[in-house]
Order: C-alpha cells, then sequence, then structure tokens
C-alpha cells in the first residue's frame, strides 16, 4: 500500500521572498509544487503554467462555479486560488505538495486537510520587509501601503501556522523549512497508514508458523 503523501502550505508576507523559498525548495530536494491561478497580471519574467496560471476574472469565476479550486481568497484587488485535481492526484501518488498561498487559503486548506503542515515565512523585522517591497519595483507607493497593511493583519494569523521560519538567508530559509517537512514525515500520526499495512502483514506471516 503507497503511503499517501503530504500537503505543506506556505504562506508568508507579501515581499518575504517566499516565491524564491519555494522554487529552490522544488530545484533542490524535488517536491511537487502546485501552480495556483490568479488574476493579477504577470510581472517581468514570470510565466504562465509555471509561476501562476494568469486567468481573467471571467475565467477564475468559472472555475469556482465549477468546483474547480481546493480554496480560492480575493488578495490585494486579485484572486487566487489552488487548483484541486493537480493536489489530490500528486498526493495519491504518494508526492509531498508545496501550496504557496496566502493566510486565508491556508486557514480554508486546514480545514479540509487537518494533516497539513502549514510554515509561515517572516521578514527579519518590518524595516526589511518594507525595503523588499520597495525593491522589487514593481508596484507604486500606493499599492506597497496596502501590502505593508495587509502584513500588519496578517500578524494575528501568524499564530495559526505550525512553523514560523525567518528568511534572512535564502539557502539557510530553504534547508530549514526541507528539515520541518522531514521531520513532520516521521511524526507516528503521519505513518497511520503504513502502521496499519505493516501490522496486516505481520499477522500474516505469524499466522504461517500456526
Amino acid at each position: 500500500m503507497n503511503k499517501s503523501g503530504m500537503l505543506i502550505v506556505i504562506s508568508g508576507f507579501s515581499g518575504v521572498g517566499k516565491g524564491t523559498v519555494v522554487k529552490k525548495l522544488v530545484e533542490r530536494y524535488d517536491y511537487s509544487l502546485s501552480v495556483s491561478a490568479t488574476t493579477r497580471a504577470p510581472r517581468p519574467g514570470e510565466t504562465d503554467g509555471v509561476d501562476y496560471h494568469f486567468k481573467t476574472v471571467k475565467e477564475f469565476q468559472n472555475l469556482i462555479d465549477y468546483n474547480g479550486f481546493i480554496e480560492w481568497a480575493q488578495y490585494v484587488e486579485n484572486y487566487y486560488g489552488t487548483p484541486k485535481k493537480f493536489v489530490e492526484d500528486e498526493l495519491a501518488k504518494g508526492n509531498n505538495v508545496i501550496l504557496e498561498i496566502e493566510v486565508q487559503g491556508a486557514m480554508h486548506i486546514k480545514e479540509q486537510y487537518p494533516d497539513a503542515v502549514l510554515i509561515f515565512i517572516t521578514a527579519p523585522n518590518a524595516q526589511t520587509l518594507k525595503e523588499r517591497l520597495e525593491g522589487r519595483g514593481t508596484e507604486d507607493a500606493k499599492v506597497i501601503s496596502k501590502r505593508l497593511k495587509r502584513a500588519f493583519e496578517e500578524t494575528d494569523d501568524m499564530v495559526q501556522y505550525d512553523y514560523l521560519v525567518v528568511n534572512d538567508d535564502i539557502d539557510v530559509c530553504v534547508d530549514d523549512i526541507h528539515s520541518v517537512i522531514q521531520a513532520e514525515s516521521f511524526k507516528t500520526s503521519r505513518n497511520a497508514e503504513y502502521t496499519d499495512n505493516m501490522k496486516f502483514e505481520l499477522e500474516v506471516i505469524r499466522k504461517t508458523y500456526n
């Protein structure tokens, strides 16, 4: 019997570098990455189907109507959602799947998948976060202000996460998250299926001696 994969939810303040962290996790440790859908415009260098599935508002709403998302949310005037089929197929194959999603969506995931591991990436301090947002050079002062306001609100939800990881050094952050996931995989509560299967096999073997 194949063991089901683990669902890893990664959230963090806008500008904290979670996209880069996730890319390195996938490249370095071969996790499966669920690509989210969004209605926001692509940033320079982003590719449809790789960074996001870029959708019009109408396309996104059609997917909502057809129950195509595990979760979806509106964040800073745009919609974001997690396609259902890819996630469920990968977990069934025994692959560990990373979801890079916002706080609101993470809470919805936890309701549907109680064993999901929730990890929140934060900056060393608020000033660093502000500088990273400004350093992207992709948004005006009004949008940056909204993102900082949203980050302030998200601090209330950080306690709902299983782990907080500071992104001060990108490579250290990546390795810290991988270590967390590895440790989680050895929790007995996450190995119930394996335990049940082993118990069955041992009972079959034991009976051959009777």
